[in-house]
């Protein structure tokens, strides 16, 4: 799921600064404005602005957004699995142009736009300083510091450049959605805390995948156990199918209380068949 973020991040970057290198057509209409709020029809926005980037001859917006993204998401759609890892990053774009754009209004900005997926990497930044704090990260990529320290780091000077952006009359001047950061920066921090799952969250949504025959997994052994045991291995395996697809974070406390069931069993049969 990285490998295919990035790849988009890149291809918008490169279309819209090999054709369109004057105007700029293709930014502009993907970037998110504050009189977006008011205009539903242009809703999309909102998650579309995560995509584009500041066009060139800036190339260190997206390249430096995609480098976190590279050397820290990885852990974190390990952590979570693919499926909720998409739902994620997409949410904290969402929260945060959201956040941007409110805030702006509020302080009387009415033709500010934004563009960049900085809000939804700096989520990124803060669930791995939250996840694996003790990592070591490499600050500007020269500063070894402990990953909860970097994420302590990055929380101040966002929450510094907003205060400094609000007392100078908004972002537009510093030309930095401090408030997208500190959005999706929020919204990480409430995803951990609380344990949300966006995949059961959105689980009944319809889909067109759904429509889709999906092939059984079958799982052959030389002496498939009988009775309750064998329906308690099918459901393990079925437990374990779903791991693999949506991450760890995607299993309810019934099929999390069946693993640890399965999981007794299979160490009092050991402890048995180690006896003398």
């Amino acid at each position: 799921m990285i490998g295919m973020l990035i790849l988009i991040n890149v291809v918008v970057f490169l279309i819209d600064g090999l054709f369109d290198s004057q105007q700029h057509r293709i930014t502009n209409a993907l970037a998110v404005s504050v009189g977006t709020l008011t205009r539903p029809w242009l809703w999309w926005q909102f998650l579309t602005y995560g995509f584009a980037h500041a066009p060139a001859p800036n190339y260190w917006h997206v390249l430096g957004n995609m480098l976190v993204l590279f050397f820290l998401g990885r852990d974190i759609e390990a952590r979570y699995g693919s499926k909720e890892f998409l739902r994620l990053y997409l949410a904290m774009i969402v929260v945060a142009g959201l956040v941007w754009a409110i805030t702006e209004r509020l302080q009387g900005i009415q033709n500010a736009s934004a563009v960049g997926a900085s809000g939804a990497v700096t989520g990124i930044v803060i669930l791995y300083a939250l996840n694996f704090p003790r990592r070591i990260l490499l600050l500007f990529f020269v500063l070894p510091l402990p990953a909860w320290v970097v994420g302590l780091f990055v929380v101040l000077t966002d929450a510094w450049g907003a205060l400094g952006a609000m007392q100078r009359g908004g972002t537009q001047a510093l030309q930095i959605a401090f408030y997208a950061h500190l959005g999706g920066t929020a919204f990480a921090f409430l995803y951990f805390y609380y344990g949300w799952s966006l995949t059961r969250l959105t689980s009944g949504w319809p889909s067109l995948t759904r429509l889709r025959r999906r092939p059984r997994l079958r799982v052959h052994t030389p002496d498939p156990p009988k009775g309750e045991d064998s329906e308690l291995s099918q459901e393990v395996d079925r437990i374990l199918e779903k791991i693999h697809r949506e991450g760890e974070a995607s299993l309810s406390r019934k099929e999390r209380r069946t693993l640890e069931n399965a999981s007794r069993q299979y160490q009092k049969k050991r402890e048995n068949h180690d006896e003398p």
